[in-house]
C-alpha cells in the first residue's frame, strides 16, 4: 500500500472518489464538534500536580483542556433553545463521542505494561468527578440539541503509548507522571500520540494501523456507544482526521454511513463507492482558540461562501470552546455562538438547521425516489444527472 498524498493506504483508489454529489438551493447548517468525552487535567487540584512534577506549560488553550461538566452543557443547551430555523427547530450539535478513557489506577496497578481502558457509560476513575455528566449528555439527545457521532474508542494510539510505556526513555517517563495525574496526554506537548489509528514511530515518521487492529479499535467502540446511547452510530469522525480507506471499510462494515473531515476547499456532500456520505468541513468557529470578537464575522463569510456554492455550511467547533474548569472557555463561547446563531437567522429566513442523520435521511429518500416530503412546511424535488444531483425547493 502506498502511504504518501492523500491517497495513503488506498488500494482501489477510484473507490474513495466521489460518485454522486449533492447541492441544495436553501441555506443549511450543520454543527460538527470533536472530543466530548475525552478527560484533559482534571482539575486545578491536577494541574498542580503537574506542575509539582516538573511539567511546564505556555499559553496554548490545549494545555487548559479539562473535561466537560454538566454545567457547561446546561450553559451551552440554554443559548440552543433560544435559537430556531425555519421550521421552527432548535440548532443542533453533532457531538462526536470518545466512548473510553484511561482507568489509571488499573494501568499504574499493572506496572504499565499495557493500557487498561473504562467505557465513558461507566463513569470516571480515580479522582476524576463529573456530576450528572452522562444524565446531561442524554438530555441534550432527548431534547433534540445533541446528535451522538462516533469519534474513537480513544483519541489518542494505543499502540504507540503502550510501546513508549515500555521504552523507559523520556516519553515513558511522561506518560507515567501524566498517569499519575490521571492525565492521557498533553496535546501541545505530544502530536506524535494524538492518532487513534496513526502509529508514529518517530518524530516525523509514522505508519497506519493495519486493517485488524483498526478493526478491534473500532467494533470496541462501537459496542461501547452502542451499550451507552442504545443505538449505533451513523456518523464517524477520526481523530485528527486521520483516516485512510482501511479505516473507511471498517467503518462501512460495522454501519457507519456518514465520513466527517475536514477541507480548505468548498466540497459538496458525496457519496463514494463503498456509500459512505462524505461531510466535509467549511467553517471555522473555535473561540477558545483565538480573539472570540473575530469569529463570528469570518464564520458568516464562510458560510456565506457554502451557501453561494449551493452547499451546506458545516461548522468545526471542539469542545474545549465550551469548558471551563482550568479556563472559562464557555463564556465568551457562548456569547459568540448566540451572536452568530443570531445573524444566521436574520439573514437567511429560510434556515434550515440539521444534523448528520437527518442530513444522511434526505440523501437517501432523494437517491430513492424524485419526489419527497421532509416536512409539512416544504417539499423539493430531486434531479438526477449524470454527474450531479441537486436538491430544488418547489
Amino acid at each position: 500500500m502506498s502511504q504518501n498524498g492523500n491517497l495513503m493506504g488506498i488500494k482501489n483508489w477510484r473507490d474513495y472518489l466521489p460518485v454522486r454529489a449533492f447541492f441544495f438551493d436553501r441555506p443549511c447548517v450543520i454543527f460538527q464538534s470533536d472530543d466530548w468525552g475525552l478527560v484533559g487535567i482534571r482539575d486545578h487540584a491536577g494541574f498542580q500536580e503537574l506542575q509539582t512534577a516538573g511539567l511546564q506549560f505556555d499559553q496554548n488553550p490545549y494545555n487548559s483542556y479539562s473535561l466537560e461538566t454538566a454545567d457547561d452543557l446546561q450553559a451551552l443547551y440554554r443559548v440552543l433553545l433560544q435559537h430556531r430555523d425555519a421550521r421552527g427547530r432548535h440548532a443542533c450539535l453533532v457531538f462526536n463521542f470518545i466512548v473510553a478513557n484511561i482507568n489509571f489506577e488499573k494501568t499504574i496497578a499493572g506496572a504499565f505494561q499495557r493500557i487498561e481502558l473504562q467505557p465513558l457509560r461507566q463513569g470516571l476513575t480515580g479522582k476524576w468527578q463529573r456530576p450528572a455528566l452522562l444524565e446531561a449528555y442524554q438530555q441534550g439527545i432527548s431534547q433534540g440539541l445533541v446528535y451522538p457521532a462516533f469519534h474513537g474508542l480513544t483519541h489518542f494510539c494505543q499502540t504507540s503509548a503502550e510501546r513508549a510505556l515500555q521504552a523507559n526513555d523520556e516519553r515513558s517517563e511522561l506518560l507515567r507522571v501524566l498517569y499519575a495525574a490521571a492525565t492521557p496526554l498533553l496535546p501541545p506537548q505530544m502530536t506524535w500520540l494524538r492518532c487513534e489509528y496513526y502509529d508514529r514511530l518517530g518524530d516525523s515518521e509514522g505508519r497506519w494501523l493495519n486493517v485488524r487492529a483498526q478493526q478491534s479499535a473500532i467494533q470496541r467502540g462501537i459496542k461501547i456507544f452502542t451499550h451507552q446511547f442504545g443505538k449505533p452510530p451513523v456518523s464517524a469522525c477520526a481523530p485528527g482526521y486521520r483516516a485512510n480507506a482501511d479505516t473507511r471499510a471498517v467503518w462501512a462494515a460495522q454501519g457507519i454511513r456518514i465520513a466527517q473531515t475536514n477541507s480548505p476547499h468548498l466540497i459538496a456532500p458525496h457519496l463514494d463507492a463503498n456509500g459512505l456520505l462524505t461531510l466535509y468541513r467549511n467553517v471555522e468557529f473555535e473561540p477558545a482558540l483565538g480573539a472570540a470578537d473575530e469569529f463570528v464575522a469570518r464564520a458568516l463569510m464562510q458560510a456565506e461562501r457554502a451557501f453561494a456554492a449551493n452547499i451546506p455550511a458545516i461548522v468545526c467547533m471542539h469542545s474545549i470552546n465550551f469548558h471551563s474548569t482550568l479556563q472559562n472557555f464557555r463564556a465568551p463561547t457562548l456569547d459568540t455562538l448566540h451572536q452568530f446563531l443570531t445573524a444566521l437567522e436574520s439573514r437567511y429566513p429560510d434556515l434550515l438547521y440539521m444534523h448528520d442523520g437527518e442530513l444522511l435521511e434526505w440523501v437517501r429518500d432523494r437517491a430513492a425516489v424524485q419526489k419527497f416530503q421532509p416536512s409539512s412546511a416544504w417539499r423539493q424535488t430531486f434531479h438526477p444527472s449524470s454527474r450531479t444531483n441537486k436538491f430544488v425547493s418547489v
